[in-house]
């Protein structure tokens, strides 16, 4: 009888325990947030630069269009697009037939001329010998000396055309001017080279610079040895660095925005040549406290942060100024303080005043809760 009395009683106990429990799970509020090290981020001021914008293309100083000096054939083609070359090296081989022709007839008239002198010579000093004796007539000499300068007229006229002819020899063979990368290749063997027509480009991967421009609005801004951040279509979110060298002091008469040139700071540089870079020049710095927009929450109109502090987290409306081109940051004018330390990844379901624990290494009594 006692021993069933017993049993009824722990059974009424377990059930009335069983009802309290849910209860009592409400009343203890959600489960603390486990906050690693990787997960806070400390708000600090920074330095914020601005100025105008400025976009172009990286171009490179040395660069050389190999143009056909003389009308002829090519015969041969040396290098392809992307190959290195040395200052020197042959690159394109144009035919020379004609021109060797026209070498060896002013060879031979350089020779007929020299015969033609000499004799002149000889005759002219024997037409002096017989004027001091008497024996010929001052007309006589006169001729002689005239023959004797004529001779040597037509034998440096016949030297010139000798000299033309090498140089034309000369330039069926298309050299590099330089150390540098051929970019562009224009011409196959068996093409006609019309004299002026373009064969090979030439540049140096190793001169690269920003050529790029600025609205003429800016153009007072802008000076030479100022600082510029920029990126480059093909380099993802790498950063270059550049300085103004010099401003161009006249604007393009269609686009009315004006040259700058800038050279690169530093070993980081593209290799490659035309391809779209933008950017903006540092005209103006400032100190601003800086969040990155990993640590921005928006609903709608409203931009807020987590901070932590007091083990609790604090949404804390917040207000940005303009993203900073050059480092991706928003400058915060107004909610955080520097030293906050906030949420480097929130989410929309967190919640004001939720509870946090830090987990092993993270610390959470450098931000103290603000009221």
């Amino acid at each position: 009888m006692h021993r069933s009395l017993l049993a009824l009683l722990l059974v009424l106990a377990a059930a009335l325990a069983g009802c309290k429990g849910p209860s009592a799970a409400q009343t203890t509020g959600p489960a603390p947030l486990l906050i690693a090290p990787e997960d806070l981020l400390t708000i600090h001021n920074a330095s914020l630069s601005s100025g105008p914008a400025i976009t172009g293309a990286i171009q490179p100083e040395r660069r050389a269009d190999l143009r056909a000096e003389v009308q002829a054939i090519v015969m041969q083609v040396y290098k392809e697009n992307g190959d290195p070359v040395h200052k020197g090296d042959l690159l394109v081989r144009l035919d020379d037939t004609a021109i060797r022709d026209q070498l060896a007839s002013a060879q031979a008239a350089e020779r007929a001329a020299g015969q033609a002198l000499d004799q002149a010579e000889r005759q002219f000093e024997r037409m002096k010998t017989l004027r001091a004796s008497g024996m010929t007539s001052a007309q006589a000499l006169d001729d002689a000396e005239g023959r004797r300068n004529g001779a040597q007229s037509d034998l440096e006229g016949a030297k010139a055309r000798v000299v033309s002819a090498r140089q034309q020899m000369q330039r069926t063979e298309v050299r590099a001017p330089f150390d540098g990368i051929v970019s562009e290749r224009k011409v196959s063997p068996g093409d006609t080279a019309q004299l002026g027509k373009e064969l090979l480009k030439v540049i140096d991967p190793n001169s690269m610079r920003f050529e790029a421009a600025i609205a003429a609005d800016h153009v007072a801004e802008v000076r030479a040895g100022q600082t510029v951040h920029f990126r480059v279509n093909g380099y993802g979110e790498q950063e270059f660095v550049g300085r103004v060298r010099r401003v161009n002091p006249a604007a393009d008469p269609m686009t009315r925005q004006v040259q700058v040139l800038v050279d690169f700071v530093g070993d980081k540089q593209p290799k490659l040549a035309g391809l779209y870079a933008e950017g903006r020049l540092e005209t103006r710095t400032s100190a601003s406290l800086m969040i990155p927009p990993s640590a921005v929450v928006r609903e709608g109109d409203r931009v807020s942060a987590f901070r932590v502090g007091g083990n609790k987290l604090h949404k804390v409306a917040v207000k940005l100024g303009d993203r900073d081109a050059r480092s991706g940051d928003f400058p915060v004018t107004s909610g955080l303080a520097e030293g906050d330390r906030v949420l480097r990844y929130p989410t929309v379901l967190l919640k004001d005043g939720q509870p946090v624990q830090a987990s092993a290494g993270a610390s959470l009594a450098s931000s103290e809760a603000r009221k």
